[in-house]
């Protein structure tokens, strides 16, 4: 069976690209690698860091080993710029690991869309700073009043 359309389809416009970035973010802050690759083409390819992955079954195992690792994960995206079937996203995720470390990552990604909406190429640079547990801000899905609102710097 092929893969369901995921609007908003491209070309995009501000306001699409604004809600496929709402998306996303909602889809990740579910920390559900399955729901969360449906959003994919069969074919994606994706860097991730150091990583190169290419397919949903890679991507969902890639997903279930980031979020056993980064632990009570919440993320922030943000959109930066778009084209027809190009978005690119700024974003801060927080989380802790085993030992108990708490982490702010921010990052930028690369997004570009097949015709159904579905991602075929993510790339992403992340970089890890180390904070207070008592900093962290990002502590679970966005609430509705702070939909669009755009990131600090940190």
């Amino acid at each position: 069976m092929p893969p369901a359309a995921r609007p908003p389809l491209p070309p995009f416009d501000e306001a699409s690209a604004r809600q496929k970035v709402q998306a996303a973010e909602d889809a990740w802050n579910t920390r559900d690698p399955e729901r969360v690759a449906a959003a994919y083409t069969p074919d994606t390819v994706w860097r991730n860091r150091d990583e190169f992955l290419q397919g949903t079954a890679e991507v969902v195992a890639f997903l279930t080993r980031k979020w056993e690792r980064e632990r009570d994960y919440a993320l922030r995206k943000s959109l930066w710029a778009f084209g027809d079937d190009r978005i690119a996203v700024r974003f801060q995720y927080e989380w802790h690991d085993a030992d108990g470390r708490t982490w702010r990552s921010y990052g930028n990604e690369l997004w570009e869309f097949d015709e159904l909406g579905l991602m075929r190429r993510r790339e992403a640079s992340i970089n890890d700073v180390e904070i207070a547990a008592a900093d962290r801000c990002i502590l679970g899905p966005r609430p509705e009043a702070e939909r669009g609102a755009d990131l600090p710097l940190r």
